[in-house]
Protein backbone atom coordinates (compact mmCIF):
# COMPACT_ATOMS: atom_id res chain seq x y z
CA UNK A 1 0.00 0.00 0.00
CA UNK A 2 1.64 3.24 -1.12
CA UNK A 3 1.05 6.50 0.75
CA UNK A 4 2.25 10.04 0.15
CA UNK A 5 2.84 13.13 2.26
CA UNK A 6 2.37 16.24 0.12
CA UNK A 7 4.60 19.09 1.28
CA UNK A 8 3.30 22.55 0.35
CA UNK A 9 4.13 26.23 0.54
CA UNK A 10 0.65 27.71 0.91
CA UNK A 11 -0.10 31.40 0.46
CA UNK A 12 -2.94 33.70 1.42
CA UNK A 13 -5.30 32.98 -1.50
CA UNK A 14 -7.14 29.70 -2.03
CA UNK A 15 -6.82 29.46 -5.82
CA UNK A 16 -3.04 29.10 -6.14
CA UNK A 17 -2.93 26.81 -3.11
CA UNK A 18 -5.52 24.48 -4.59
CA UNK A 19 -3.60 24.52 -7.88
CA UNK A 20 -0.46 23.47 -5.99
CA UNK A 21 -2.32 20.75 -4.11
CA UNK A 22 -3.78 19.37 -7.32
CA UNK A 23 -0.37 19.27 -9.05
CA UNK A 24 1.22 17.42 -6.13
CA UNK A 25 -1.70 15.02 -5.80
CA UNK A 26 -1.62 14.24 -9.51
CA UNK A 27 2.11 13.50 -9.37
CA UNK A 28 1.77 11.33 -6.26
CA UNK A 29 -1.11 9.36 -7.77
CA UNK A 30 0.98 8.87 -10.90
CA UNK A 31 3.68 7.34 -8.69
CA UNK A 32 1.20 4.81 -7.33
CA UNK A 33 0.08 6.41 -4.06
CA UNK A 34 -3.50 5.60 -3.06
CA UNK A 35 -3.60 7.63 0.18
CA UNK A 36 -2.40 11.23 -0.07
CA UNK A 37 -2.09 13.65 2.88
CA UNK A 38 -1.66 17.41 2.51
CA UNK A 39 -0.44 19.79 5.28
CA UNK A 40 -2.29 21.86 7.84
CA UNK A 41 -3.85 25.07 6.40
CA UNK A 42 -3.45 23.74 2.86
CA UNK A 43 -6.18 25.94 1.42
CA UNK A 44 -5.28 29.28 3.06
CA UNK A 45 -2.29 30.25 5.19
CA UNK A 46 -3.54 33.71 6.17
CA UNK A 47 -1.51 36.55 7.64
CA UNK A 48 -4.01 37.25 10.42
CA UNK A 49 -7.62 36.73 11.47
CA UNK A 50 -8.91 39.48 9.18
CA UNK A 51 -7.14 37.92 6.23
CA UNK A 52 -8.59 34.54 7.10
CA UNK A 53 -12.08 35.95 7.46
CA UNK A 54 -11.86 37.45 3.98
CA UNK A 55 -11.27 34.12 2.23
CA UNK A 56 -12.44 31.25 4.50
CA UNK A 57 -16.03 30.17 3.98
CA UNK A 58 -18.51 28.08 5.97
CA UNK A 59 -18.73 24.32 5.65
CA UNK A 60 -21.87 24.32 3.50
CA UNK A 61 -21.25 24.84 -0.23
CA UNK A 62 -17.55 25.44 0.38
CA UNK A 63 -15.82 25.78 -3.01
CA UNK A 64 -12.49 24.48 -1.69
CA UNK A 65 -14.17 21.32 -0.43
CA UNK A 66 -15.85 20.85 -3.80
CA UNK A 67 -12.57 21.24 -5.68
CA UNK A 68 -10.61 18.81 -3.52
CA UNK A 69 -13.46 16.31 -3.79
CA UNK A 70 -13.30 16.64 -7.58
CA UNK A 71 -9.53 16.04 -7.49
CA UNK A 72 -9.97 12.88 -5.41
CA UNK A 73 -12.63 11.67 -7.83
CA UNK A 74 -10.54 12.45 -10.93
CA UNK A 75 -7.48 10.66 -9.55
CA UNK A 76 -9.41 7.82 -7.89
CA UNK A 77 -7.47 8.18 -4.62
CA UNK A 78 -8.11 8.71 -0.94
CA UNK A 79 -7.17 12.38 -0.71
CA UNK A 80 -6.77 13.68 2.83
CA UNK A 81 -6.95 17.46 3.05
CA UNK A 82 -4.73 18.06 6.06
CA UNK A 83 -6.77 21.04 7.15
CA UNK A 84 -8.65 24.13 6.10
CA UNK A 85 -10.24 26.91 8.10
CA UNK A 86 -14.04 26.66 8.25
CA UNK A 87 -15.99 29.75 9.31
CA UNK A 88 -18.22 29.21 12.37
CA UNK A 89 -21.32 31.21 13.38
CA UNK A 90 -19.54 32.77 16.40
CA UNK A 91 -16.91 34.46 14.21
CA UNK A 92 -14.19 31.93 14.93
CA UNK A 93 -13.03 29.05 12.73
CA UNK A 94 -12.65 25.30 12.92
CA UNK A 95 -9.26 23.94 11.86
CA UNK A 96 -10.73 20.95 10.06
CA UNK A 97 -9.13 17.90 8.47
CA UNK A 98 -11.16 16.16 5.74
CA UNK A 99 -10.65 12.69 4.25
CA UNK A 100 -12.14 12.15 0.77
CA UNK A 101 -12.83 8.74 -0.72
CA UNK A 102 -11.91 7.91 -4.35
CA UNK A 103 -15.46 8.77 -5.42
CA UNK A 104 -15.13 12.27 -3.92
CA UNK A 105 -17.41 11.64 -0.96
CA UNK A 106 -16.29 12.55 2.55
CA UNK A 107 -15.21 9.62 4.72
CA UNK A 108 -14.46 11.57 7.90
CA UNK A 109 -13.64 14.98 9.35
CA UNK A 110 -11.65 16.00 12.42
CA UNK A 111 -11.40 19.38 14.15
CA UNK A 112 -8.04 20.15 15.75
CA UNK A 113 -8.33 19.63 19.50
CA UNK A 114 -5.16 21.24 20.87
CA UNK A 115 -4.66 24.90 19.95
CA UNK A 116 -1.18 26.42 19.72
CA UNK A 117 -1.01 29.15 22.36
CA UNK A 118 2.70 29.74 22.87
CA UNK A 119 5.40 32.38 22.98
CA UNK A 120 8.67 31.51 21.26
CA UNK A 121 11.90 33.44 21.85
CA UNK A 122 12.48 35.98 19.10
CA UNK A 123 9.09 35.37 17.50
CA UNK A 124 5.64 36.83 17.93
CA UNK A 125 3.03 35.35 20.25
CA UNK A 126 0.93 32.53 18.83
CA UNK A 127 -2.66 32.46 20.08
CA UNK A 128 -4.68 30.03 17.99
CA UNK A 129 -7.46 30.07 20.57
CA UNK A 130 -8.23 33.69 19.65
CA UNK A 131 -9.05 32.62 16.09
CA UNK A 132 -10.02 28.96 16.27
CA UNK A 133 -12.46 26.88 18.31
CA UNK A 134 -10.86 23.66 19.52
CA UNK A 135 -12.44 20.35 18.66
CA UNK A 136 -13.73 17.98 21.31
CA UNK A 137 -13.77 14.58 19.56
CA UNK A 138 -10.94 12.29 18.48
CA UNK A 139 -11.51 10.37 15.24
CA UNK A 140 -10.50 6.95 13.92
CA UNK A 141 -11.86 6.09 10.47
CA UNK A 142 -11.54 3.51 7.72
CA UNK A 143 -9.02 4.64 5.11
CA UNK A 144 -7.75 2.58 2.13
CA UNK A 145 -7.21 -0.72 3.90
CA UNK A 146 -6.20 0.62 7.30
CA UNK A 147 -7.67 2.31 10.35
CA UNK A 148 -6.63 5.96 10.38
CA UNK A 149 -6.30 8.13 13.47
CA UNK A 150 -6.57 11.83 12.63
CA UNK A 151 -4.57 14.62 14.30
CA UNK A 152 -3.35 18.09 13.34
CA UNK A 153 0.04 19.71 14.09
CA UNK A 154 0.17 20.78 17.78
CA UNK A 155 -1.75 17.61 18.67
CA UNK A 156 1.57 15.77 18.20
CA UNK A 157 2.72 17.05 21.61
CA UNK A 158 -0.08 15.25 23.44
CA UNK A 159 0.64 11.52 23.89
CA UNK A 160 -2.75 10.88 25.50
CA UNK A 161 -4.54 11.62 22.23
CA UNK A 162 -2.32 9.26 20.26
CA UNK A 163 -2.67 6.47 22.79
CA UNK A 164 -6.44 6.87 22.66
CA UNK A 165 -6.36 6.63 18.86
CA UNK A 166 -4.20 3.49 18.99
CA UNK A 167 -6.41 1.90 21.63
CA UNK A 168 -9.40 2.62 19.37
CA UNK A 169 -7.71 0.64 16.60
CA UNK A 170 -5.66 3.19 14.64
CA UNK A 171 -2.89 1.57 12.60
CA UNK A 172 -1.83 4.79 10.87
CA UNK A 173 -1.84 8.30 12.36
CA UNK A 174 -1.94 11.43 10.20
CA UNK A 175 -0.09 14.58 11.29
CA UNK A 176 -0.72 17.45 8.85
CA UNK A 177 1.32 20.37 10.15
CA UNK A 178 2.69 23.90 9.80
CA UNK A 179 5.52 23.79 12.35
CA UNK A 180 7.55 26.91 13.05
CA UNK A 181 11.24 26.71 12.20
CA UNK A 182 12.52 26.87 15.83
CA UNK A 183 10.13 24.21 17.13
CA UNK A 184 10.57 22.10 14.02
CA UNK A 185 14.32 22.10 14.25
CA UNK A 186 14.21 21.18 17.94
CA UNK A 187 11.27 18.80 18.20
CA UNK A 188 9.67 17.73 14.89
CA UNK A 189 11.43 14.45 14.20
CA UNK A 190 11.72 13.32 17.80
CA UNK A 191 8.00 13.93 18.44
CA UNK A 192 6.92 12.04 15.33
CA UNK A 193 9.18 9.12 16.08
CA UNK A 194 8.05 9.05 19.71
CA UNK A 195 4.37 8.96 18.72
CA UNK A 196 5.08 6.07 16.32
CA UNK A 197 7.08 4.14 18.90
CA UNK A 198 4.64 4.48 21.77
CA UNK A 199 1.60 3.57 19.67
CA UNK A 200 3.18 1.01 17.34
CA UNK A 201 1.53 2.83 14.44
CA UNK A 202 2.67 4.30 11.16
CA UNK A 203 2.89 8.09 11.27
CA UNK A 204 2.40 10.16 8.12
CA UNK A 205 3.33 13.82 8.56
CA UNK A 206 2.74 16.31 5.74
CA UNK A 207 4.15 19.76 6.43
CA UNK A 208 4.19 23.31 5.19
CA UNK A 209 7.71 24.35 4.15
CA UNK A 210 9.70 27.49 3.38
CA UNK A 211 9.01 31.21 3.45
CA UNK A 212 5.32 32.02 2.98
CA UNK A 213 3.38 34.91 1.51
CA UNK A 214 2.15 35.83 5.01
CA UNK A 215 5.71 36.39 6.19
CA UNK A 216 6.02 33.22 8.23
CA UNK A 217 8.55 30.46 7.71
CA UNK A 218 7.76 26.81 8.33
CA UNK A 219 10.05 23.85 8.95
CA UNK A 220 8.91 21.36 6.33
CA UNK A 221 10.70 17.99 6.55
CA UNK A 222 7.55 16.01 5.81
CA UNK A 223 8.16 12.41 6.77
CA UNK A 224 6.74 8.94 7.07
CA UNK A 225 7.71 6.90 10.15
CA UNK A 226 7.21 3.18 10.61
CA UNK A 227 5.80 1.60 13.82
CA UNK A 228 9.31 0.86 15.14
CA UNK A 229 10.21 4.55 14.89
CA UNK A 230 12.29 4.40 11.71
CA UNK A 231 12.00 7.32 9.28
CA UNK A 232 11.36 5.68 5.91
CA UNK A 233 10.79 8.84 3.84
CA UNK A 234 11.70 12.49 4.44
CA UNK A 235 11.88 15.77 2.54
CA UNK A 236 13.93 18.88 3.24
CA UNK A 237 12.55 22.23 4.37
CA UNK A 238 12.87 24.29 1.21
CA UNK A 239 9.41 24.04 -0.35
CA UNK A 240 6.89 21.77 -2.07
CA UNK A 241 7.59 18.08 -2.62
CA UNK A 242 6.30 14.55 -2.13
CA UNK A 243 7.41 11.93 0.40
CA UNK A 244 6.28 8.43 -0.61
CA UNK A 245 6.52 5.09 1.16
CA UNK A 246 4.98 1.63 0.98
CA UNK A 247 3.08 0.86 4.19
CA UNK A 248 3.08 -2.72 5.42
CA UNK A 249 0.44 -3.15 8.10
CA UNK A 250 2.12 -6.32 9.37
CA UNK A 251 4.70 -3.98 10.89
CA UNK A 252 2.01 -2.67 13.26
CA UNK A 253 1.37 -6.07 14.81
CA UNK A 254 5.07 -6.86 14.90
CA UNK A 255 5.95 -3.64 16.74
CA UNK A 256 3.10 -4.01 19.22
CA UNK A 257 4.04 -7.64 19.78
CA UNK A 258 7.68 -6.86 20.53
CA UNK A 259 6.87 -4.09 23.01
CA UNK A 260 3.19 -4.36 24.08
CA UNK A 261 3.06 -0.96 25.76
CA UNK A 262 -0.60 -0.48 24.90
CA UNK A 263 -1.50 -3.69 26.73
CA UNK A 264 0.91 -3.16 29.61
CA UNK A 265 -0.39 0.25 30.71
CA UNK A 266 -1.63 0.28 34.31
CA UNK A 267 -3.70 2.74 36.32
CA UNK A 268 -1.84 4.61 39.03
CA UNK A 269 -2.22 7.48 41.44
CA UNK A 270 0.07 10.45 41.93
CA UNK A 271 1.08 11.59 45.39
CA UNK A 272 2.35 15.13 45.82
CA UNK A 273 4.41 15.29 49.01
CA UNK A 274 4.95 18.29 51.19
CA UNK A 275 2.37 20.73 49.92
CA UNK A 276 -0.61 18.94 48.45
CA UNK A 277 -3.07 16.12 48.86
CA UNK A 278 -2.82 12.93 46.79
CA UNK A 279 -4.24 13.23 43.30
CA UNK A 280 -7.09 10.85 42.51
CA UNK A 281 -6.26 7.69 40.60
CA UNK A 282 -6.43 8.12 36.85
CA UNK A 283 -5.85 5.99 33.79
CA UNK A 284 -2.23 5.70 32.74
CA UNK A 285 -2.08 7.30 29.30
CA UNK A 286 1.66 7.90 29.04
CA UNK A 287 4.15 5.66 27.24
Amino acid sequence: MRVAALQMNSGTEPGPNLDQLERLATEAAGRGATYLLSPEVSVVFAENRDGLRAVAGPWEDNPAIARVAATARRLGVNLHLGSLAVALPDGRFANRSVLFRPDGSIAATYDKIHLFDATLPGLRHYRESETYAGGIEAVVTDAPGFALGMTICYDVRFPRLHRALAEAGAEVISVPSAFTVPTGEAHWEVLLRARAIETGAWVIAAAQAGRHQNGRSTWGHSMIVDPWGKVVAELDGDGPGIAIADVDLKAVGEARGKVPALDNARPFSVTVTGSGAPVAAREDVSA
